[in-house]
């Protein structure tokens, strides 16, 4: 439920009581994700490099109804961000106050969720008189490597697979990114997820399909690989799906979808997809010239992907970054990190801080301005 609005206005006064700091220099930053199923908060110093971030799932609550029901996920963002804001702030050796800028996911995403972020971040930019700054949801999954060790130089290659995007984007600095190649239908998350749901996992199917496929035998079916060699760079996995389906309505009328079928069935689709994936990336690699590939979304903690793309690029002089496993999903920490990565770049972006509710639930990546 809603919590009381009274309640909810006295949680954001009680933040927003502490005196106000003024700093030269942009140092600490506070992060608020909300644009689906997670909510995500976090406070990144650049200075130091420090990192606090809390972090909460929905996926217990949308699975009930095999995937995310937006208007549940919008109020359960309202009852967590709060109490997340408090935790990150506790665990923390700095105070509220401190803070330089406020950080929010501006889009994509569902309408609803974003504005819960939106909503908290402007209030509480307006209370403390700190500037909102209104990062890209896909940005902040595109530079999350950039937190890890080794971190990757630019330019590089990176491919974006997170919920339904997969896209491949050239990667010349902050804010200068260049579309490779995208899906033309599903996402490889999307495929993942219904094939999973075909095979009777729970939601999310992704981890779930992973998991089955360490049991199945990768030699009993082999699925196609759509566009493989399409000679571009854009993918397809609907094809792909069909052909999941097709295979199991095939067993299931011979009576012969036993759990063994189906560790085979999820073997050979997660071969496909990390197949495709890895070609393409490697590709975009060698058409580009570049020598540094970085990979970030849900998708890119698949254990298969990761050995698969690390084997075969290291065959090639190329190097593979991944962001720490933690970060792969959605989080406040990498938009924390976004928003810190601009304003080192363009600290005037101080100066244009947007404390409206204004969303973007449609906003492709390559809009992103380097300014």
């Amino acid at each position: 439920m809603f919590p009381q609005k009274a309640q909810y206005n006295n949680d954001l006064r009680r933040f927003c009581q502490a005196p106000l700091s003024c700093n030269d220099h942009i140092l600490l930053i506070l992060g608020i994700e909300s644009s689906c199923d997670e909510t995500g908060v976090a406070l990144y110093d650049s200075a130091t490099r420090q990192l606090t971030h809390r972090l909460h799932s929905q996926v217990e609550m949308h699975a009930a109804y095999g995937g995310v029901v937006p208007e549940l996920a919008s109020r359960d963002h309202i009852r967590r961000l709060i109490p997340l804001i408090e935790a990150v702030i506790n665990e923390s050796p700095r105070s509220l106050h401190e803070i330089d800028a406020i950080a929010v996911t501006q889009g994509p995403g569902l309408g609803g969720a974003l504005l819960v972020g939106a909503s908290v971040a402007a209030g509480l930019g307006a209370a403390l008189g700190k500037p909102v700054i209104g990062i890209h949801h896909l940005e902040g999954h595109l530079l999350s490597p950039l937190l890890s060790e080794p971190r990757p130089d630019f330019p590089f290659v990176a491919l974006l697979v997170s919920g339904g995007h997969t896209q491949l984007m050239a990667v010349e600095g902050i804010g200068r990114y260049k579309l490779l190649g995208e899906t033309v239908d599903d996402a490889a998350g999307e495929a993942f997820d219904k094939t999973a749901s075909l095979l009777g996992l729970s939601y999310p199917g992704g981890p779930a399909l992973s998991k089955l496929a360490e049991n199945g035998n990768p030699a009993r079916f082999k699925l196609p690989r759509p566009m493989i060699g399409s000679g571009d760079l854009d993918f397809s996995f609907s094809g792909l799906k069909t052909a999941a389906l097709t295979l199991t309505r095939k067993l299931e009328a011979a009576s012969a979808l036993d759990s063994q079928s189906r560790a085979d069935i999820a073997v050979a689709f997660q071969s496909a997809i990390v197949e495709v994936l890895v070609t393409k990336s490697l590709s975009a690699l060698t058409s580009s010239g570049m020598t540094q590939l970085v990979v970030a979304g849900g998708v890119g903690a698949n254990k298969s992907l990761r050995e698969r793309l690390t084997q075969e690029a290291a065959r090639r002089g190329a190097s593979v970054c991944y962001p720490p496993m933690e970060l792969c999903t959605d989080n406040g920490a990498m938009i924390a990190f976004a928003a810190a990565m601009r304003l080192s770049e363009h600290p005037t972006l101080l100066e244009n801080s947007d404390t409206s509710f204004n969303i973007k639930p449609r906003w492709p990546l390559e809009e992103v301005s380097s300014t």
